[in-house]
């Protein structure tokens, strides 16, 4: 297992962040998250709104994300379909709201794990 902590408190967040805020905040960065006191996944973004994601299990997905109102939507190479996310800041770190439903899961910003993010190459079949 794996400690998380983290640095933000839904009950302190502030207005969602605009495109710009958030790659200002994000870009050139590796972010981990966390649910519920797990951890949940990894992103790295980089310049032009590109990202990479994972589950922290070794496959990672490239993407693109985009403002949609006050969403931040991401494309992954493995799924076309947009997820999208309310974020916000506060204290020291993100949240993230998918689609901005409160009633849908809620990530956090966690502090570095002092891992680094792991992306293996693809699979080779017979």
């Amino acid at each position: 297992m794996i400690p998380l902590v983290f640095l933000s408190n839904a009950a302190a967040a502030q207005s969602p962040l605009s495109g710009s805020e958030f790659d200002s905040y994000t870009r050139g960065k590796t972010l981990y998250y966390g649910n519920g006191g797990q951890v949940y996944g990894v992103e790295r973004y980089l310049p032009n709104k590109r990202v990479i994601w994972s589950f922290l299990d070794g496959k990672c997905r490239e993407g693109i994300w985009y403002q949609q109102g006050e969403q931040i939507c991401f494309i992954y190479e493995d799924r076309l379909d947009p997820q999208c996310w309310v974020f916000t800041q506060s204290g020291g770190g993100l949240i993230a709201q998918f689609e901005g439903d409160p009633q849908a899961i809620e990530l956090y910003e966690a502090d570095d794990l002092g891992e680094d993010m792991v992306c293996y190459g693809p699979e080779v079949g017979v």
